[in-house]
């Protein structure tokens, strides 16, 4: 598995693109926006599922927690069975949910990638983006690593998402 972590519009999603395309072999790409997009409506706007704030806060809830830690599960239960998995992530609890990917992986093998991006740039993408809070990739861009230990870091300000993604790629072939 590798598991990317960086704040919303820090770049992740086109590095994993990439990564599939310069890996030689497949993996199949998993993201927490993906995640996010699977709940029930409902919990869209939800104390018991994820509140986007008009600042650019997210909260989340227990069911929410509930709901991603069986997700995590299922992902990490696909890596077991042999596919090869890459994974986008917020770490919005920083420290704390990189323990929960180390809880369910069980000692499986994990690439960890630290995803950074300055905050005006993730703020500039964000804005170019039109779908997301604004304020949320400033508010991310530092608080989603803290505490947080990677084997890689990339950093996407200046730097293109194939060149990361070729980066990464050389440490796992």
């Amino acid at each position: 598995m590798i598991i990317l972590n960086g704040g919303s519009s820090s770049g992740k999603s086109g590095i994993v693109r990439c990564l599939q395309a310069v890996l030689p072999s497949p993996w199949l790409a998993f993201g927490c926006d993906s995640f996010v997009d699977a709940l029930p409506a409902r919990m869209r706007a939800s104390d018991e599922g994820i509140m986007f704030a008009a600042d650019g806060t997210v909260g989340v809830g227990a069911e929410f927690r509930e709901l991603e830690a069986a997700w995590t599960e299922g992902v990490v239960a696909m890596a077991r069975a042999g596919a090869r998995v890459v994974v986008d992530d917020v770490f919005l609890g920083g420290s704390a949910s990189q323990r929960r990917w180390q809880k369910a992986l069980g000692g499986l093998e994990a690439l960890w990638v630290g995803v950074r991006c300055e905050s005006a740039v993730a703020a500039g993408r964000e804005l170019a983006r039109g779908d997301r809070v604004q304020g949320m990739a400033a508010l991310q861009a530092d608080v989603v690593h803290k505490g947080v230990r990677y084997d890689l870091e990339v950093d996407t300000t200046h730097t293109e998402s194939l060149v990361c993604a070729r980066t990464i790629a050389a440490r796992v072939c």
